[in-house]
């Protein structure tokens, strides 16, 4: 498929650079497959579009203040956003700007460059825990009053670079009425740069770290049906039920490299490893009947998974629909249900 095909025209107004006042206030395109109906609603109206039957699954994992805003030796401004420990002793991965001038060796801060990695990755050796700020991403230019907007409510498990946005949405009260389910993946890379090859073929997609219960794992392949809140969800869900049918998980299985969509490891009660699983237009979904999801960036592998699940025309029309109608668009933006 050509990355070209990925692209569409957005009014800037049209990228929320802030929250709603209350999380449940976003609006809610909802897409009906089998019909090809559109509804608009509000995202508290979602009990009212999930069937009796359907798992709701979220993705607790939570955002590390990542972004350290640090100087260079001599002056001049720096930035590191880090993006996963890779090692013991505080060494990380992050991406660091400006990268072009920065050398092995050199200390800006609490920060110890180790190693270039191309594209503006870095290891890095940081001490102490992070204590950034929020690593909103470049199109939200306003400050972030509260960094607990950038959470979902029952963010859990601290690792992630990016936050899951379409759980943005949800209220304790709202998840209340719902049949939730928790996996995690951390959030990295391929959050914040598009797809730079001519087709998506071409595209290598940067692994995360995730990980199920194993009783979870159970509810989620008995379910009658599984409504994945966001795009992360459906990567740990899919990847899972790629990787082996429940019964046949055995203590000898081994994490599968970049290189592959990546296997579930399991423990006693712990499904985790890495995923690399890029879903692409022509992907079968294998447990993802339901995709609660934000509105995305053009060239993005969130979009063109999005597209796998609705199909390319129907994604390119409710895209253009929802810019009709002033929908808000990326990470702080309203939402979409694809059934």
């Amino acid at each position: 498929m050509e990355t070209a095909e990925l692209e569409y025209e957005l009014p800037p107004e049209l990228i929320a650079q802030r929250p709603a006042e209350r999380r449940d206030e976003s609006r809610l395109l909802v897409y009906d497959r089998p019909t090809g109906d559109v509804r608009h609603r509000r995202f508290s109206d979602l009990p009212e579009e999930v069937a009796e039957d359907e798992l709701v699954v979220v993705n607790d994992t939570r955002v590390i203040p990542a972004r350290l805003r640090l100087e260079r030796p001599g002056g001049g401004e720096a930035e590191v956003l880090l993006l996963e420990p890779v090692g013991p002793d505080g060494v990380w991965e992050g991406l660091a700007r400006p990268s072009r001038r920065l050398r092995p060796g050199q200390r800006l801060g609490p920060v110890e460059l180790l190693e270039p990695l191309g594209g503006g990755r870095w290891r890095l050796r940081l001490d102490g825990d992070p204590g950034g700020e929020a690593p909103l991403p470049p199109y939200i230019t306003e400050p972030l009053a509260d960094p607990e907007r950038y959470q979902t409510v029952y963010a859990r498990e601290e690792g992630s670079a990016a936050a899951p946005t379409a759980g943005l949405h949800f209220t304790p009260e709202l998840l209340a009425q719902l049949d939730v389910e928790r996996v995690t993946l951390h959030v990295g890379l391929d959050t914040f740069r598009p797809i730079e090859t001519d087709t998506l073929e071409e595209h290598a997609i940067h692994t995360e770290r995730f990980s199920v219960e194993r009783e979870a794992w159970e509810r989620i392949r008995a379910a009658e049906r599984v409504l994945a809140v966001g795009t992360t969800t459906v990567r740990v869900i899919e990847t899972v039920s790629n990787s082996l049918l429940q019964e046949e998980f055995g203590p000898t299985e081994t994490v599968s490299g970049a290189e592959s969509a990546g296997r579930a490891v399991p423990s006693n009660s712990l499904l985790q490893g890495r995923t690399g699983l890029f879903i692409t237009p022509g992907y079968e979904f294998k447990r993802v009947d339901s995709l609660l999801t934000n509105f995305h960036l053009p060239r993005s592998s969130l979009l063109a998974l999005v597209m796998a699940f609705a199909g390319v025309e129907e994604t390119r029309r409710l895209y253009q629909l929802a810019i009709a109608e002033r929908y808000r668009f990326y990470s702080f933006g309203d939402a979409m249900l694809v059934r």
